[in-house]
């Protein structure tokens, strides 16, 4: 399986905002999706707020695949689920690296909705 370079790593992991768009069965792109984005270690997660019910959330599994935009990259990926255990540290990644935005929105990340729907990224 690919891994993310160095310099990926550090783009993607340091925007504030990542652009989403899954493929479809027939292998088309979906419409982009604006998200937050965390780095840790050398991989990279997503969560869906929303949870498993959330469109975009739901659009990644038709074929686990598609393409990310952030921080200057643009790569095709693979979304795969992550073990649970990684959750306390993926809600620490996103409170230390959205500490300057409103609770409103950060909180909503931290749920067990949203645990249900996050996934690691990983470049194909």
């Amino acid at each position: 399986m690919p891994i993310w370079t160095p310099t990926e790593l550090d783009a993607i992991g340091n925007a504030e905002e990542l652009r989403i768009q899954s493929r479809r069965a027939d292998g088309t792109l979906r419409n982009p999706v604006i998200i937050w984005v965390v780095r840790l270690d050398d991989n990279l997660y997503i969560r869906a707020v929303g949870g498993p019910t959330s469109p975009w959330f739901k659009g990644t599994q038709d074929r686990q695949e598609g393409r990310i935009s952030a921080g200057g990259i643009e790569r095709d990926v693979t979304f795969a689920p992550i073990d649970p255990s990684l959750h306390p540290a993926i809600d620490h990644q996103y409170r230390t690296k959205y500490v300057n935005q409103p609770a409103q929105y950060v909180d909503p990340c931290l749920t067990s909705e949203a645990h249900a729907a996050t996934l690691a990224l990983f470049p194909s």
